[in-house]
């Protein structure tokens, strides 16, 4: 009985963030919350395994991740992630504003070896500091060893609630264009909202009757689309990262008609699967102990505040070149402290709780959801695979 105990536990934590986040019209984003009822629980009485046992563990999250980005790309056409590269720009200038500042100020107060530890996090969100933290033990600087997963904690507890009030601000401009009459919803492109296509009749694929379109042809076409995206990282030795190739071919995929608009939430499957892959994510707070980040507090908080003032001054400077507002550049640029899932939860949380109708909701969606996965995708899953193996040659 306790796997199902600690299933409920974690989908108790899920259930509370998003409750809070309703109430609080997304002002408190679920993310956060759900991440500090974790904290809590791992310092105090929770077993550090409950994620494993709750059947959320390493295989399942590698089945999840693939498929839900093969699914994120059946939301998007060609042209419109092509006409995202003005967020892969911003986001990796944001990068660069973060490494700029803590490698030249922060290595001014901390010494080197701090500051390259610290640093990926803020790039690259979680991946990054486990390749970090793995980094370190290899090279044997022990000491520093706890301080990725750590500064990954605390800029998670700083990342989503700022990230989500630039969200707000941007969605609440958006919708009062859309009101009044200077924006409409895009009639081509795939809708985003799950509300917008449940309204949608069922697409004929290959010809086939509906009757014979079940979640599990579906879930069979997702999958081999996923196997194809990863066996083609696997054959480039993953100079693309494995990730960013199933994004593109779920597009490719979707555009050629092998893929519906929205095809998990079709076939059912992509609520479990995305609450699988953040408990997944919330599991590695589980690394650190109040005893820990006691010792190195410091080191983290002013590094954290040299990175997003980096990332802040970059994309508020390029913001107008590259006609956006300032709130969604920086939005995009803090991209790089979490990455896939949470900035499609919380871009999708804020646009359901600013939207006064599925109309708004859906106009909101198509018009910052793009550009956030985007821009998550080119720094954690490109520019922090780059970062990473400079910086581990530099320890």
């Amino acid at each position: 009985m306790s796997y199902l105990i600690a299933f409920t536990v974690v989908m108790v934590f899920m259930l509370i963030g998003e409750w809070i986040s309703t109430v609080t019209k997304a002002f408190i984003p679920s993310v956060f919350i759900t991440a500090i009822l974790f904290v809590l629980g791992f310092w105090t009485i929770m077993p550090k395994t409950i994620v494993a046992q709750a059947s959320f563990d390493t295989p399942f999250v590698g089945i999840c991740i693939s498929l839900l980005l093969v699914h994120l790309g059946t939301l998007m056409n060609l042209k419109e992630l092509v006409a995202q590269w003005k967020a892969v720009c911003i986001a990796l200038l944001g990068v660069i504003g973060t490494l700029v500042l803590t490698l030249t100020v922060g290595s001014f107060i901390f010494n080197w070896h701090t500051v390259i530890a610290a640093v990926p996090p803020l790039t690259g969100g979680l991946v990054a500091a486990l390749l970090m933290t793995n980094g370190l033990k290899a090279a044997g600087i022990t000491a520093l060893v706890a301080l990725p997963v750590s500064m990954f904690v605390i800029h998670s507890v700083i990342g989503y609630p700022l990230t989500a009030l630039l969200l707000k601000k941007e969605g609440k401009r958006l919708v009062d264009n859309f009101r009044n009459g200077k924006a409409h919803i895009s009639k081509n492109g795939p809708k985003m909202t799950k509300k917008a296509v449940a309204t949608q009749p069922q697409q004929q694929i290959f010809s086939l009757p509906v009757e014979y379109q079940t979640p599990s042809f579906t879930l069979v076409r997702v999958a081999l689309i996923a196997l194809l995206s990863n066996y083609i990282g696997l054959l480039l030795n993953n100079a693309i990262n494995a990730n960013v190739i199933c994004l593109i071919f779920g597009v490719i995929a979707h555009q050629l008609g092998f893929l519906e608009d929205n095809a998990l939430n079709r076939a059912g499957v992509f609520n479990w699967l995305m609450y699988g892959l953040l408990a997944y994510v919330f599991a590695q707070l589980s690394l650190t102990t109040p005893q820990v980040i006691g010792g190195i507090v410091l080191q983290i908080i002013v590094l954290i505040a040299l990175g997003i003032l980096g990332m802040f001054i970059a994309s508020w400077l390029l913001a107008k070149p590259f006609g956006m507002t300032g709130e969604m550049a920086f939005a995009c640029s803090l991209t790089a402290l979490f990455g896939f899932p949470a900035d499609y939860i919380l871009t999708t949380e804020i646009c359901r709780n600013v939207a006064q109708s599925e109309e708004e909701e859906e106009y909101l969606t198509e018009s910052i959801l793009p550009k956030m996965l985007v821009g998550g995708f080119a720094t954690v899953s490109v520019a922090s695979v780059i970062i990473d193996s400079v910086f581990l040659k530099l320890l």
